[in-house]
């Protein structure tokens, strides 16, 4: 008998796919968690019932989130990466030797310890010296932090259920005060294509045009998102991602990735019409 696992998108579309077995299945304080091997994609990790990375396609958040920032900001030393209890965005981060600390705040501890047993070559950047774990509240954490941070990574999953404190206008102002002067904030954008996901998108990019003197919206693809299409914020207090960019310094590192080239690094900021116009309307407002 075959298994198939089904994401819905929409109330109107799903995306559904061969499963072979499920490795992992359990429920914590704040969700379900759920590991399947898949045929296409390899390992999958499901939160209540949605994918949140495939071990073929989870390189592509992972270096748009980190590469993107470092590449812009001329001296980070100190990371706060919110959410990211899976360690991926962690392990990218730690190929940069100049980092001094990155702080990793996930509320729920069953995620951080079954991505480490299914997901080791994801959680390893979790086990550097550099790398403290502190399982609890983000947004409560934010309250006591001013001025303290070079770059923030908001890996939290979705605008809504435990994480939905993540998105609001505190939490945007409490980052915006937790960042040094010349501080970047990076966070995910959702998908703008289906309507059911438009209005958030919408919603994020209001609060960081607000909180931020420089906001501007980036772009990637990444099959098992909604769409294959996801959308990034990169929010900043001085650099601009294009005009403070330095391709030349970043080749320099001699970092290895599989998707982010200092090419792709511009062009990911040339958005589709249709994405600009939504974008530029709440600008207006």
């Amino acid at each position: 008998m075959e298994m198939w696992f089904s994401e819905l998108h929409t109330s109107n579309v799903k995306i559904s796919m061969r499963i072979e077995k499920q490795l992992f299945s359990g429920v914590s304080d704040c969700q379900r968690i759920d590991v399947l091997v898949s045929d296409e994609f390899g390992k999958i990790l499901a939160l209540d019932g949605e994918i949140l990375f495939s071990e073929k396609d989870e390189f592509i958040y992972d270096e748009m989130v980190t590469h993107v920032p470092m590449s812009v900001h001329p001296n980070v030393k100190k990371v706060l990466i919110i959410g990211g209890g899976d360690g991926g965005v962690a392990t990218s981060l730690t190929q940069y030797e100049t980092i001094e600390q990155i702080d990793v705040v996930e509320p729920d501890e069953m995620f951080v310890e079954v991505c480490k047993e299914h997901f080791p070559e994801l959680s390893k950047g979790l086990e550097d010296e550099r790398v403290n774990v502190y399982i609890q509240d983000a947004l409560r954490f934010l309250r006591s932090k001013s001025d303290e941070y070079d770059l923030i990574i908001n890996d939290a999953t979705d605008p809504f259920g435990y994480t939905e404190g993540l998105f609001t206008k505190e939490f945007y102002g409490n980052c915006y005060k937790a960042l040094k002067e010349d501080g970047i904030m990076v966070y995910q954008h959702g998908s703008p294509f289906y309507e059911e996901d438009k209005e958030e998108c919408v919603k994020m990019h209001r609060k960081a045009y607000k909180a931020f003197p420089i906001s501007r919206v980036y772009q990637a693809h990444i099959p098992t998102c909604p769409s294959g299409y996801w959308l990034f914020g990169f929010a900043s207090k001085k650099y601009h991602p294009i005009n403070n960019f330095k391709p030349a310094e970043w080749k320099k590192l001699g970092i290895k990735t599989r998707y982010y080239t200092t090419n792709l690094h511009k062009g990911a900021f040339m958005l589709p019409k249709y994405v600009e116009d939504m974008l530029e309307e709440e600008e207006r407002d």
